[in-house]
């Protein structure tokens, strides 16, 4: 691997990584679906709301896959509630709620415009940002391929069948249209004869997001689009990618949207600054104040999220006891 090339990084697992690597691999304790009677507990577990071990009151998230390492292993251990955290990809997230399938305290995505639609809550925060690489996996010869490429050549191997890439579906996941965005903005700034959008996708290369972890982890695949965090926080060799491309400068955010993807809903989002937003949707006092913890506690920056200073940054019609 070419250490000369500050673009392709080593990071080390970070303290408690290794206990997480299953954390997207498999949700967190499932919450019920809306109506079922069941109150979003398994049999013998209090309801959501309620109280569980100890009197401690029982709050649920529903969050997008990136969080969750970040979730159990940072936020959890920081509140005296029993927080309740499931994952999945953040339009499927917004989906459930949106469908009254699932029915969360909180609901934290990696793309405020899911704010705008299918969810429309009153207000919410953006909390922190993020920017997109393509991690590979050192002890694979594709995956070496991509190493050897570099920040000025990394989609040289993708193009080519002999190695395999994965991705999250683009109809389920901003991860995986943000991919999409990355490589249809790489043909403009590399100035490529092939349309890198058109040439390497294909509909093999898609995994759930909380999938995506187990199949590069166990070399299924050699080299994977994913969020900073997710490679920091578990130690993956990776390309970081020029803010051209990574989705990580507020100020191409203009640039970043000349990329767009139609969801299946009709819904088109264009391409911008990664940013993660939260919304409270029941204020009790113990949600209350995870989602203070959640929204601007400093354990996000350990798991690789970018905190700028001015964020928790605050939309719509804020209630004055969170606002305070």
């Amino acid at each position: 691997m070419p250490d000369a090339d500050s673009s392709v990084r080593r990071r080390s697992v970070l303290a408690g990584a290794a206990a997480a690597m299953g954390g997207l691999a498999g949700c967190a304790r499932v919450l019920g679906h809306a109506g079922d009677g069941a109150g979003g507990a398994e049999s013998g577990d209090a309801t959501v709301g309620g109280t569980g071990d100890g009197g401690s009151a029982t709050v649920s998230m529903l969050a997008a896959g990136s969080l969750n390492n970040a979730l159990e292993h940072g936020l959890k251990p920081a509140v005296d509630a029993n927080l309740e955290v499931e994952a999945h990809g953040s339009a499927r997230v917004a989906r459930l709620v949106a469908e009254g399938q699932k029915d969360p305290d909180l609901v934290s995505v990696a793309d405020v415009a899911l704010f705008d639609s299918p969810l429309r809550p009153e207000w919410y925060a953006e909390f922190a940002t993020n920017s997109l690489v393509v991690a590979y996996n050192a002890d694979t010869e594709g995956g070496r391929r991509v190493a050897d490429a570099g920040a000025d050549g990394w989609y040289r191997p993708l193009l080519s069948e002999e190695v395999s890439l994965g991705r999250t579906d683009p109809d389920l996941d901003p991860l995986g249209y943000r991919t999409l965005f990355a490589l249809e903005l790489a043909t403009d700034h590399y100035g490529t004869e092939a349309d890198l959008r058109a040439a390497i996708p294909e509909r093999r290369q898609i995994y759930p997001e909380t999938q995506l972890v187990s199949q590069f982890e166990t070399g299924a695949i050699d080299a994977a689009f994913t969020y900073r965090n997710m490679a920091v926080e578990r130690g993956y060799d990776y390309v970081e990618l020029p803010p051209e491309i990574d989705l990580s400068d507020p100020d191409r955010t203009e640039a970043y949207a000349a990329a767009d993807y139609e969801l299946p809903s009709g819904k088109v989002v264009e391409g911008g600054l990664i940013s993660y937003g939260s919304t409270l949707r029941r204020p009790s006092p113990a949600a209350r104040a995870v989602f203070d913890a959640h929204v601007a506690g400093d354990y996000l920056a350990d798991f690789g999220f970018v905190i700028p200073d001015e964020y928790p940054r605050y939309t719509g019609d804020v209630p004055d006891a969170v606002a305070d």
